[in-house]
């Protein structure tokens, strides 16, 4: 006879990107469950078009997207996916990512991530391991289950490793936007591209390196920031510029546009 969860599984206040029900594991909730890989592993994000880089990803993503922050306020690192629709460019028809192109840890750690949990001292909350709940993949008798008995398995031990790893990056990098904003080299910017060598064309809008800002900063504020590590990011970022190019590629052949229409929408 197959386990029935209780119906209040614990919830996770506010909001989690590509997470549509995150929930706290527990063995009394979830530990029938696991992981099974499902018909199209990666379709939760075919419809993102950026998602979030740590700064420890920016040098090896830069080879592959457009990266760019979230804002001048709150300067986070993202990776371009797609333009115009609502559609990853980088996940093709089986639901996978496309071979050889780097996959962002925030898409690698899911369906887990970690969560503050505050059933216990809300002044003083542990981090807690979380899963989204409707993920095809996590299902009754999971191949990868998520215990062992009263214990986490393996695997769930190995997906806990991970997600601690990735919440240590997220802090760093929460410390690059706060470097960022104080040192106000960022700007609102427009991605351009000329169709078949005609007048330049906006087609992007968003937040990136100012390079002249960059050069104009005062020689003891550049030393901080060489001294810092933070150098080789943002000339990162400015390189990964150039793969505005590639995503708008992608997009013309997915979708067999021309240069003068590459840009028109496509999905309803």
């Amino acid at each position: 006879m197959s386990q029935t969860p209780p119906a209040s599984a614990p919830s996770v206040e506010g909001q989690m990107y590509l997470f549509r029900k995150p929930e706290l594991v527990t063995r009394e909730h979830h530990g029938h469950l696991g992981v099974s890989r499902p018909e199209k592993p990666l379709d939760f994000c075919a419809k993102a078009r950026a998602v979030p880089l740590t700064i420890g990803e920016i040098t090896t993503a830069m080879r592959f997207y457009p990266v760019i922050f979230s804002s001048v306020e709150n300067p986070i690192p993202l990776a371009v996916l797609g333009l115009v629709d609502d559609e990853n460019l980088f996940i093709n028809e089986d639901g996978e990512w496309e071979q050889g192109a780097y996959i962002p840890g925030y898409i690698r750690r899911y369906p887990f991530a970690l969560a503050a949990d505050k059933t216990g001292d809300p002044e003083n909350p542990r981090m807690a391991i979380i899963i989204d709940r409707e993920y095809e993949g996590i299902v009754e008798g999971g191949d990868t289950p998520f215990f062992d008995g009263d214990k986490p398995s393996e695997q769930m031990q190995q997906a806990m490793e991970f997600c601690q790893s990735y919440e240590r990056d997220r802090i760093q990098t929460q410390r690059l936007a706060d470097v960022l904003k104080e040192f106000d080299i960022l700007t609102q910017q427009m991605a351009q591209y000329s169709p078949d060598g005609k007048e330049q064309v906006a087609f992007a809008r968003y937040v990136g390196v100012d390079e002249q800002r960059l050069k104009d900063l005062a020689d003891d504020k550049f030393l901080d920031l060489r001294k810092q590590n933070i150098l080789p990011i943002l000339y990162a970022q400015l390189m990964s510029m150039g793969n505005w190019r590639n995503v708008l590629d992608r997009r013309a052949v997915r979708h067999q546009l021309t240069a003068e229409n590459v840009l028109k929408p496509q999905l309803s």
